[in-house]
């Protein structure tokens, strides 16, 4: 048999997978811009109202997304429930609800750190119809460092699990049994996108963030078909007092903007990073940039930083020793 007619027998099989490839790619591209459609232009932002309960429960909600969440949840007319460490932060942010929206408001004030005040959240839970809960509190590095030289480090570790991880899983032990009983509720669990892979030198906050998705994606598989839906939400840098970045971009927004555009998924997605813009990002790093990649840049951008820190730190006690030998 010559080459001619080989090839010429091989021309239609082979166009038959042209043809059958180019559809496929152009059902899934398809596909994915319905999808995204859907999600970051149409949204599901009616699906959070008071039919799913009368309260919204945020805790973290002083500062930051958490405030947001509170101010968010309080304009759809959620009594807001709020959690924080601060007694007169919680007082200011649940009267400045109150003015705006005329929602009713409480508060419980708790230091996340420890782990004996979960009776007191109990109780003051008690005989509250919460539709959505919001597990927002957390705690990062003070900046980036290597494992064995953070600052106290057994009181470090013991924090941040108590704060990023223990708390996670108390509250959702305090509020998912009643949500479950009237089969509807709404669990949002703060992650970040440090929990998407892992990140030197902020290491053991970017394993607490990982903690955070998979116990909920995993709680998602367990509770979805009894009405509720919990949510990981893992946003990337987000202008807040704990990212230290003061003016917002499109790519780092303000949290109320942020806030805004996460509602929206929720029902949508099980697992977002809650905005257009991070959503791409997100995309970028785990699915086209290998992630060894993502790890060495990670670790290179934090040693930037540590050393940045550290300058500075060394100037300022130089000043400091200065100003008090001139004195």
């Amino acid at each position: 048999m010559s080459m001619e007619e080989v090839i010429r027998r091989a021309e239609t099989p082979l166009l038959w997978v042209g043809a059958f490839t180019v559809a496929s790619l152009t059902l899934w591209l398809l596909y994915r811009l319905l999808t995204g459609f859907r999600i970051w232009i149409l949204g599901n932002g009616q699906l959070l109202s008071p039919k799913l309960g009368k309260w919204a429960v945020v805790t973290g909600a002083t500062d930051g997304i958490g405030k947001s969440y509170a101010e968010e949840l309080a304009r759809r007319g959620f009594a807001m429930m709020l959690i924080s460490r601060s007694q007169d932060k919680l007082e200011d942010v649940a009267k400045s609800l109150k003015e705006q929206f005329n929602v009713e408001t409480r508060t419980i004030a708790v230091d996340f750190g420890k782990t004996d005040i979960y009776p007191k959240i109990e109780a003051g839970l008690t005989g509250l119809e919460i539709g959505v809960l919001v597990n927002n509190v957390g705690v990062s590095y003070p900046y980036p460092e290597y494992y064995l030289q953070i600052p106290d480090l057994d009181n470090f570790i013991t924090n941040m699990i108590n704060v990023n991880m223990t708390s996670l899983c108390q509250m959702t032990r305090l509020v998912l049994p009643r949500m479950v009983e009237r089969s509807k509720g709404v669990i949002l669990n703060i992650s970040s996108a440090s929990g998407m892979y892992p990140v030197p030198l902020l290491t053991v906050y970017s394993a607490t963030k990982a903690f955070i998705d998979f116990f909920s994606r995993g709680l998602q598989e367990e509770y979805r078909r009894q009405g509720i839906i919990i949510q990981s939400v893992l946003p990337f840098f987000v202008a807040t007092k704990m990212t230290r970045i003061r003016k917002p971009t499109l790519d780092k927004p303000t949290p109320e903007r942020y806030v805004a555009a996460e509602l929206n998924t929720v029902g949508l997605q099980s697992q977002t990073n809650g905005y257009f813009p991070h959503a791409v990002m997100g995309w970028v790093t785990t699915r086209l940039v290998p992630s060894s990649i993502v790890i060495f840049l990670g670790a290179r951008m934090n040693r930037l930083q540590r050393t940045g820190y550290l300058n500075r730190r060394k100037l300022r006690q130089q000043k400091n020793g200065g100003s008090l030998k001139s004195e």
